[in-house]
């Protein structure tokens, strides 16, 4: 297999050499060129054809997110990882690159103490990020340990009755690389008076996350919030789960609340969105409906399980619409996913279910989507 061509774009020419031998003592990765801003970049990438960008997006000339505009006009789906700072200005610009169509982000170091420390945050960050976009397994350096003849134990999987789906109550999405522009995609089509409340696991630090939820908010015809603090769950609002913190609901009589919470970290994360599944199933029971959307690992997948064990419904992204097909796999590999379907019909297959039991929200086509179904 060949080398995952590199094209790195930052004025600092410091971080241009970093990044450069950090790519090049990776057996599978080569730098194909490098540019100071995004004008010479936009000049010299047709002539080296590489298979994904690296881009800063403060830079003099044209910035990352003028370049970003003008490759994907242009009809380019190159993958683009932005190179971020961890501020909030660093977090804004960041967003608005992911929705202008970047793929991924890596965060900058930022006072780890040392430059060996540095360059080791990169190259965990960015090396394995690089391979995902492309679809590439990771190269071990060493030689691998003998694998134990005992099998390693893995849930079984998922064989439940079909059912007619019932009423939901609230919807939990779980949505990691590739999030922010699924979610610019997935909202504006939620309509004002969505009758249930919806919560939301963004893999993304804090300031990323009040960045994302501020955005959404302008596109969107539901309110959305940050959960920085206690909040009442209510119908047509969105809550997106605060970086850096898990996301907890619970029921007091006839409300539900949400809350921050600093547990530990599950599937690397926090937040994590089996945290929040599993407390959706504790406060609402069968009535949850849970939907795990682009993203690499397998976060979601035991969340979908409980909610599946106890009477609820999953539907996952597809595939060919995810930029990266880890969280919905694991869920539709595990025999978890009622419903598998395209990022564009994700929204209208919501409502048709929260239509059951509301003959009132009318919105959705009776027949159904085009969904590729598993007991629906």
């Amino acid at each position: 297999m060949s080398a995952i061509r590199v094209f790195i774009v930052d004025d600092t020419a410091v971080v241009r050499r970093i990044l450069s031998q950090i790519l090049e003592e990776e057996s599978d990765i080569e730098v194909a060129g490098m540019a100071a801003n995004g004008g010479e970049a936009l000049q010299r990438i047709p002539r080296v054809s590489p298979d994904v960008i690296v881009l800063d997006i403060e830079m003099p000339d044209m910035n990352g997110l003028d370049m970003l505009r003008e490759l994907r006009a242009s009809g380019s789906e190159l993958p683009v990882l932005v190179f971020s700072s961890l501020t909030e200005r660093g977090a804004m610009v960041t967003i608005e690159a992911l929705l202008l169509g970047a793929n991924d982000y890596v965060l900058k170091p930022s006072m780890l103490g040392s430059p060996g420390a540095a360059r080791e945050h990169i190259r965990s960050a960015l090396v394995p990020r690089l391979r995902q976009l492309l679809g590439r397994k990771s190269v071990l350096s060493v030689k691998p340990a003998v694998k134990s003849p005992v099998p390693e134990s893995r849930p079984a999987v998922l064989r439940l009755p079909e059912l007619t789906p019932g009423q939901v109550d609230v919807v939990v999405i779980a949505v990691s690389t590739g999030g922010p522009n699924a979610l610019s995609e997935l909202l504006p089509q939620l309509p004002a008076d969505l009758p249930v409340p919806v919560f939301i696991v963004q893999h993304m630090p804090a300031f990323f996350t009040r960045a994302l939820a501020q955005r959404l908010k302008r596109i969107s015809q539901v309110d959305v919030v940050e959960c920085v603090a206690h909040l009442r769950a209510k119908p047509g609002q969105v809550v997106l789960a605060t970086g850096g913190r898990h996301l907890l609901l619970w029921r007091d009589g006839d409300a539900v609340w949400a809350r921050p919470d600093d547990g530990e970290p599950e599937n690397f994360c926090r937040p994590a969105a089996d945290v929040l599944f599993r407390s959706a199933v504790d406060a609402y029971g069968s009535r949850v409906l849970g939907v795990v959307m682009t993203g690499m690992g397998q976060d979601g997948e035991r969340g979908s399980r409980c909610i599946r064990e106890n009477g609820g419904q999953v539907i996952v992204q597809d595939r060919a619409s995810s930029v990266v097909w880890g969280m919905p796999a694991a869920v539709q590999e595990a025999g978890l996913a009622n419903a598998v379907l395209p990022l564009s019909e994700l929204a209208a297959e919501i409502i048709r279910r929260l239509a059951v039991c509301r003959p009132w929200f009318n919105k959705a086509d009776a027949q159904g989507s085009a969904a590729v179904d598993a007991g629906a």
